[in-house]
């Protein structure tokens, strides 16, 4: 899409359109009415031809028709204002292409030059921009798109004109522009409205308007030279971290890490519904078990790998009774979170100082169906990875079919996995993990270091006779390989590597029982 640029000082939006090309639009012209606008420079910077038309004594109808004139030598589709200073009136309006401009409030609320004034002497807490159909009114066409953003009580002018210009219109007239370009914006004049293709509700909108409550500055981030802060989301209904009351007031508060690694640990409890425990290291499970009761739970979960859980943080499922707290006091733990805690476990949990106790409530389920990731220039949004499977959803691919018991070890290492960083690989006998290889490049590096944490970290548990769990298909047989020779007897994958019947007939010439999924369970965050 060709689009003409009027700007009559500095066109900030427009250079900023520029370099940005929404929906591959470019600038065919830009034009002032003012010879002297610093617009031209950066016009030419970019190679953008530029057209003057200044008004030179002559009637406002006479100087339209001479700007449009003007533009219709470049053929554009769309024209964007950027602090064009004239009141376009009906010769321009009748003659000229669909126009646009970009306004510093939330219209129809502060219309005119002064609109940031306007806002402070209101004292309004939310303003932004708002990008409209130019019509013969005055900050007043029919609406395209606004964005908001705060304003801060100790805000100046400068500050919030700075502040709408960066964060609201350098987001808002780009996504305006890329709207005109795929062709989905209808302008309704007689109606004053505009309709935009697709802006409707679903599960991922056009545009996303989040907000969050600062919780807490942290005393420093992942590292100590960097800055962070907890932000809080006071709509989620499921049990979680942020905010969450910490029951030993004489210890530190929590940090970056230790908000990172308490939600993982609190996320994989949240998956089974009899008594769970998980121990996390950076986000991974050191260990993980179900059991009838949770004190039983935390010591199956412990001895997986008791030297990686020092300094660990520790999830429950259920309240902490005084016979767990008894066994977590016996070794470092950074964070332990439970729903609540009986009397006598705060009296013995209190009695370390650095033990952070946190009660997260009863609501330790998955509710939330999205989850999101920053990355540089936008975020990643996805459906939370909710799959639970049964035994109806497991294909048996091998000669030996695997029995009750191994089928109830395959599930309960699926839904461990799922909170493994990939390339990951889970060893577990009965509902206790044996041995973890996490976060490796190589799958067959997975399952060596899982082998090797069984064989000289687990306490009491071994590889031999376990089962095992893969996130991903197995793209040679060499993992199989490496899990028989450490005793694995039956599989859990979700299949489909072109060399899945090599894969196969390696577990069956080592009597091993192989399930496939059909689902994958990749964790990259």
């Amino acid at each position: 899409m060709k689009i003409a640029g009027m700007a009559s000082n500095r066109g900030r939006n427009l250079m900023n359109i520029a370099d940005r090309a929404p929906g591959g639009a470019e600038f065919a012209v830009v034009l002032t009415n003012d010879s002297d606008a610093p617009v031209l420079e950066k016009a030419r910077e970019r190679s953008i031809p530029t057209e003057v038309v200044e008004r030179e004594g002559q009637s406002r109808a006479d100087h339209e028709a001479r700007v449009v004139d003007a533009l219709a030598a470049y053929d554009v589709d769309l024209v964007c204002l950027d602090g064009y200073m004239r009141v376009l009136e009906n010769t321009y309006l009748e003659g000229a292409p669909t126009t646009i401009n970009v306004h510093p409030s939330l219209l129809p609320a502060f219309p005119g030059m002064d609109a940031h004034e306007q806002v402070l002497d209101a004292g309004v807490k939310t303003t932004g921009c708002t990008v409209h159909v130019v019509d013969e009114t005055v900050d007043d066409g029919p609406i395209v798109t606004q964005e908001p953003v705060p304003v801060r009580d100790d805000d100046t002018v400068s500050d919030l004109k700075d502040r709408v210009l960066y964060e609201a219109e350098f987001r808002a007239y780009p996504r305006a522009i890329r709207w005109f370009a795929d062709d989905r914006v209808t302008v309704d004049r007689e109606a004053g409205t505009v309709s935009v293709a697709g802006d409707e509700d679903r599960a991922f909108p056009e545009r996303r308007l989040t907000s969050a409550d600062l919780a807490d500055e942290l005393r420093y981030g992942e590292n100590p030279h960097q800055d962070a802060a907890v932000y809080a989301d006071p709509t989620v209904a499921e049990a979680s971290v942020v905010g969450a009351p910490q029951l030993n007031e004489g210890a530190k508060g929590m940090g970056y890490n230790n908000y990172n690694d308490a939600d993982a640990a609190l996320d994989i409890v949240k998956e089974f519904d009899d008594p769970a425990c998980a121990v996390i290291k950076h986000k991974n499970p050191a260990g993980c078990a179900v059991a009838d009761t949770i004190s039983v739970a935390y010591a199956d979960a412990l001895s997986t790998d008791a030297k990686s859980a020092f300094g660990g943080i520790v999830a429950l499922n259920r309240p902490c009774d005084e016979a767990t707290a008894e066994q977590i006091v016996e070794s470092f733990k950074e964070v332990l979170i439970a729903p609540s805690y009986t009397d006598a476990a705060l009296e013995t949990l209190t009695e370390k100082d650095n033990l952070r106790v946190l009660a997260v409530g009863d609501a330790i389920e998955q509710r939330e169906p999205r989850v999101e990731q920053p990355i540089v220039g936008g975020r990643l949004v996805q459906d939370r990875d909710r799959q639970s499977i049964d035994r109806d959803d497991l294909e048996v691919v091998t000669e030996r079919e695997p029995t009750d018991d191994e089928i109830e070890s395959l599930l309960f290492a699926w839904q461990t996995i799922k909170h493994v960083t990939s390339n990951a690989i889970v060893f577990a006998t009965g509902t206790e993990t044996v041995g973890v290889g996490a976060g490796q490049v190589s799958r067959v590096d997975a399952v060596e270091i899982a082998e090797k944490k069984a064989t000289n970290d687990a306490e009491g548990k071994s590889a031999d006779g376990a089962v095992m769990a893969s996130d991903a298909f197995f793209p040679f047989p060499d993992g199989i390989e490496a899990a028989a020779d450490a005793g694995i007897e039956a599989v859990i994958q979700p299949g489909g590597s072109v060399n899945d019947d090599d894969v196969i007939a390696a577990a069956d010439a080592h009597d091993m029982a192989m399930v496939f999924t059909g689902t994958r369970a990749f964790r990259h965050d």
